[in-house]
């Protein structure tokens, strides 16, 4: 017997893959998923990121960027983040990994 050669013979006879769940649409055609939904920054973290509302996603993107801009990150352990005055206030500690960051990042954002 010939093996098959292509996708399509590969899959002669599989149940079709479904998709994933698709995304819910809000106004203007813009995602309302958890990542981007729009959430209000508290006056803490709108120090470091600027205030106005702001999706989780872009809001973890310009953390990392003025962590980097203030080389913030500890040259012996990257995952650790050196808080400067401004990123203590938004941590509550002198240090955290950077898997401890999106938990501390939490507390600062909430629902528009």
């Amino acid at each position: 017997m010939a093996k098959a050669t292509t996708t399509e013979e590969k899959n002669k006879g599989k149940a079709s893959v479904k998709s994933a769940k698709p995304v819910r649409k809000g106004e203007g055609g813009t995602s309302t998923d958890g990542l981007h939904r729009a959430l209000k920054v508290s006056p803490e973290l709108a120090a470091v990121i600027g205030s106005g509302d702001v999706a989780r996603a872009d809001a973890v993107s310009k953390i990392w960027a003025y962590i980097r801009e203030n080389n913030l990150q500890n040259p012996a352990d990257k995952r650790e983040i050196l808080a400067d005055d401004k990123l203590k206030k938004v941590f509550d500690k002198d240090k955290v990994t950077m898997f401890e960051m999106n938990k501390h990042l939490s507390r600062h954002l909430s629902n528009a």
